[in-house]
């Protein structure tokens, strides 16, 4: 058996990967454009990707391919129609990244509810030397018990997001971005409503028809002043200059983000401009990507793997 990596970056040098050697030759690319990917599998029985787009142009060459493995939970670069029609099973990867996610949810929370880069700068130009008083708050913040906390997308992440949100004492809203989905343990409102009531703004929904650009204009004009809005879902479901403007017309408080329209960040990208960091952070996609959850999501295409070709 051959499996090829055509984005092996993207997992991390630091991820053990000696386990799909044991299947059979292993070829690791760091990276793929298009173009090189039709050459580089043109022998493969499994491909391990992350973001390559998998086509007819892409693998049409590649005659003994039989699995393909996505990295990641979202299939969007699959041509899963061609991939059928050609009996090539592809397999990608949920729920390895909750904890992560969830996590790296609150470390955006904190950094701007609390103005850590404020307070940072403070102690680091040392204004703090030998200064008149023991404590300095000038930058006011306020505990996040009895906060509104509302979240767009409960699946497996804002559910986890929900829980920890709990225990610190917030009241949590949702709203359920396929009307499909009911958590009876937390109160789901509409859309306006979760917007209007809450002082936490977290997004954890995919990207589809009806949540691209759902954080526009009009979105964010309903949320209060003082709210605080985290995007941990995908780019596309925040229209970026909407955002930049809310945040210039201070119509919220700050905003973190670990995703964007385009990745890496495109030079035109509006947000660029705002250099603010105690009222705009943004992430370059690392929620996901905490030691253990790489390493969890190589543990499961692994077994893929081996389950596929029972060995």
């Amino acid at each position: 058996m051959k499996i090829v990596f055509l984005d092996a970056k993207s997992i991390g040098e630091d991820i053990d990967l000696s386990g799909f050697e044991k299947l059979g030759e292993v070829v690791k690319y760091d990276f793929s454009t298009p173009r090189q990917v039709e050459e580089r599998v043109k022998d493969a029985d499994v491909i391990v990707l992350n973001k390559v787009p998998i086509t007819q142009d892409t693998i049409g060459a590649a005659k003994n391919l039989k699995l393909v493995c996505v990295t990641a939970t979202g299939t969007n670069n699959l041509d899963k129609e061609y991939l059928d029609a050609q009996g090539i099973a592809w397999r990608n990867v949920a729920g390895y990244s909750t904890e992560s996610v969830a996590q790296h949810t609150f470390a955006l929370l904190f950094y701007l509810l609390e103005h850590l880069p404020y307070y940072d700068e403070y102690v680091k130009s040392e204004k703090y030397v030998e200064d008149r008083m023991f404590t300095h708050f000038d930058r006011k913040f306020s505990e996040i018990s009895g906060m509104v906390w509302g979240i767009i997308g409960m699946g497996a992440i804002g559910r986890r997001v929900a829980e920890i949100a709990e225990l610190f004492g917030c009241n949590i809203l949702y709203y359920s971005t396929t009307g499909k989905n009911n958590q009876q343990r937390f109160k789901r409102v509409s859309f306006e409503e979760l917007l209007e009531q809450s002082d936490i703004v977290s997004v954890h929904a995919p990207l589809t028809p009806e949540t691209e650009n759902l954080m526009d204009k009009t979105a964010f004009s309903k949320m209060k002043e003082t709210a605080i809005f985290l995007n941990l879902g995908r780019g596309p479901i925040v229209s970026e200059q909407d955002l930049a403007e809310a945040l210039d017309q201070r119509q919220i408080r700050a905003a973190g983000l670990d995703v964007l329209c385009v990745e890496p960040m495109s030079s035109d990208n509006p947000l660029k401009l705002i250099k603010d960091s105690d009222r705009l952070l943004i992430t370059p996609h690392i929620a996901w990507a905490s030691l253990e959850a790489r390493t969890r999501l190589m543990e499961i295409i692994l077994e893929q793997i081996q389950e596929f070709f029972h060995r």
